[in-house]
């Protein structure tokens, strides 16, 4: 099977699979997914869903969180990882949302970056989830599943370039959504230390699983089994 055959037969999986892939960070509009996401930064969604519920109730809007400080709004975040740092982003980002962009989410990767604590794999999550913009984000679950599978090479050591890779053989209608499937096969079942390959239906288009029979094989090779021409004594 070449990419593009492997390519062609993932999506075409992950549409019956996953017909309504979508992230399960919690938002009500685009300013909400956008804390959501800065604050889902090496957090799991279930804890960073706990916060922003009572979060999005005191703070609403970019103009709550400008005119908020440090003290006030760390309580609400505590419990997510890097508080302090994230308190900071947070605050920060709304004053430039009010200041610099009219308390609207922009709607560009590069003007997304220029807010504190927004990267170009949070930018690349608001531009494909709120406005289907052909974007990969690439965490930890899209570029361990990218290079298991087969779509990006293992020759490829950082997310930029998985991006590209995905990028460059996913069909632009499929993006925004291709990052929902593959974050979710790897959070629920390509997982980092134990993947599930008992419980996958895609071991057959998957080159981590063909590497570990390959391997299997080579250290317990099969008996050789009689044939007509070796009849059985």
């Amino acid at each position: 099977m070449n990419k593009k055959e492997r390519y062609a037969a993932l999506i075409e999986h992950f549409q019956v699979a996953m017909p309504e892939a979508e992230t399960e960070l919690r938002y009500g509009n685009p300013f909400e997914l956008l804390v959501a996401v800065v604050l889902s930064a090496q957090c799991t969604d279930k804890r960073v869903n706990i916060v922003t519920e009572k979060l999005f109730q005191d703070f609403p809007t970019p103009e709550h969180l400008a005119n908020s400080d440090f003290d006030s709004l760390f309580p609400y975040i505590r419990s997510v990882s890097y508080p302090n740092n994230k308190t900071k982003h947070l605050l920060g980002l709304g004053k430039m949302l009010v200041e610099e962009f009219q308390s609207e989410v922009p709607q560009t990767v590069n003007e997304l970056i220029k807010l504190p604590g927004v990267g170009r794999k949070t930018a690349n999550v608001i531009t494909s989830v709120i406005w289907h913009q052909p974007n990969m984000a690439v965490d930890t679950h899209v570029f361990r599943v990218s290079r298991r599978l087969g779509l990006a090479p293992l020759t490829a050591k950082t997310p930029l370039e998985v991006e590209k890779h995905l990028i460059r053989h996913i069909p632009k209608e499929h993006v925004h959504q291709a990052h929902h499937w593959l974050i979710l096969h790897g959070r629920y079942t390509c997982l980092a230390r134990s993947p599930k390959c008992s419980a996958c239906s895609i071991t057959h288009l998957c080159k981590h699983f063909e590497r570990g029979l390959r391997a299997k094989r080579k250290k317990d090779p099969l008996p050789l089994t009689p044939s007509d021409d070796n009849p059985k004594p």
